[in-house]
């Protein structure tokens, strides 16, 4: 249970006049009480009002959020039970006329939004809490910082796992499930993603699905992937080279990793983020390729694998020591090559501080059977 964090936002609560705060997203709840789970259709939430505090949850969790360290007071429910009406007997004379509720818009159902009316005869008002907790979450104190370090290294050894079971032959799928072994044999339980494996032409779909397509010598290999480690995420993308490949991949291959050298030079305390971007793409788009970057620099990273700040090149907002993102600029030309590469990077005061440490240039693996 983190007290600091739950006080700072029940005092932004209070100065915008709210009547509570109703917090049910797994990241935002894994924040504030220490608690990480998937209740599937069960309600877990934390409710925050002026003078109290209660988790929300099914009695058969109990145990779990007590040793997680929530030493708040909880509210409990079976499966048989009306959550709720248990709410309701609990917060309903504690609300004003038209009640002010903070929620989250990005991940409340519709149909919790409803419940959540019903708490009050009256109309509620509804505003997004999101912004609030994103504030806090942007900075990573020291301990978060470390622990984003080992899940970054988690990552580089996913990496290294799937380099030494390249063979000629072998699938997409079956890479994804020797990456996924492995880090499992590691005590790794959960990948912040999906991870993305990718041969030859399929490489030049950003995001393409892994599947029974083989490798063969002179394939490009793009490796994307994650873990989540004590509730963080990491993320990094390398793109491997199978045997031979052309002269023209291996030019791509140069000016992607330039414009990832330059965007991390880029980061410093005080810097616009959109210009990360644009040092980027300045690069990509002065060796002719800018068509063939299709997105965003990067996102940051956290509890969630994608979350404020946005690397986009529209973000006026200025990079900040503690601030945790990702580089990955790519090039993608349908029938010939795809290439990513992607650090997670700590920003210090004296700049970038790259946690993914895998090597960036391109890395040649010997056709093998």
């Amino acid at each position: 249970m983190h007290k600091v964090r739950i006080e700072t936002l029940k005092q932004d609560l209070t100065n915008m006049n709210a009547d509570f705060a109703m917090i049910q997203g797994k990241e935002n709840l894994f924040y504030l009480t220490g608690f990480r789970a998937d209740p599937h259709e069960r309600l877990i939430a934390l409710f925050i009002l002026p003078e109290e505090l209660f988790l929300v949850a099914p009695k058969m969790e109990t145990d779990l959020i007590r040793a997680a360290g929530f030493t708040g007071e909880l509210l409990t429910y079976s499966d048989h039970e009306d959550v709720w009406a248990l709410i309701k007997q609990k917060v309903s004379h504690q609300l004003s006329k038209n009640p002010k509720a903070f929620i989250e818009y990005r991940s409340l159902c519709y149909e919790r939004v409803l419940a959540l009316q019903t708490l009050s005869d009256d109309t509620f008002l509804l505003d997004d809490c999101e912004p609030l907790l994103m504030k806090q979450r942007l900075i990573k104190n020291e301990a978060e910082q470390q622990i984003l370090r080992h899940a970054a290294a988690f990552a580089d050894f996913g990496v290294e796992t799937a380099v030494a079971s390249l063979r000629t032959g072998i699938t997409e799928i079956e890479l994804v499930g020797q990456i996924e072994y492995a880090l499992k044999q590691r005590g790794i339980r959960e990948m912040s993603f999906q991870p993305i494996v990718l041969f030859g032409e399929n490489a030049a779909q950003p995001h393409g699905v892994p599947g029974e397509r083989t490798l063969k010598e002179g394939d490009i290999v793009l490796l994307d992937l994650g873990v989540v480690f004590d509730g963080y995420c990491s993320d990094i993308t390398r793109t491997i080279a199978y045997g031979h490949i052309s002269d023209e991949v291996k030019t791509i291959y140069n000016i992607v990793l330039q414009a990832n050298i330059a965007a991390c030079n880029a980061s410093k305390p005080g810097e616009i983020i959109g210009t990360l971007d644009r040092v980027a793409r300045e690069v990509i788009e002065n060796a002719g390729y800018g068509d063939y970057f299709p997105h965003r620099l990067g996102h940051g990273l956290g509890i969630d694998v994608h979350e404020a700040p946005s690397m986009s090149s529209d973000n006026c907002e200025k990079l900040q020591v503690g601030m945790t993102y990702t580089i990955e600029p790519g090039v993608y030309v349908p029938g010939v090559a795809g290439v990513r590469i992607e650090d997670d990077v700590l920003l210090t005061e004296n700049g970038a501080e790259c946690l993914t440490t895998y090597p960036k240039e391109l890395v040649i693996v010997p056709a093998r059977t």
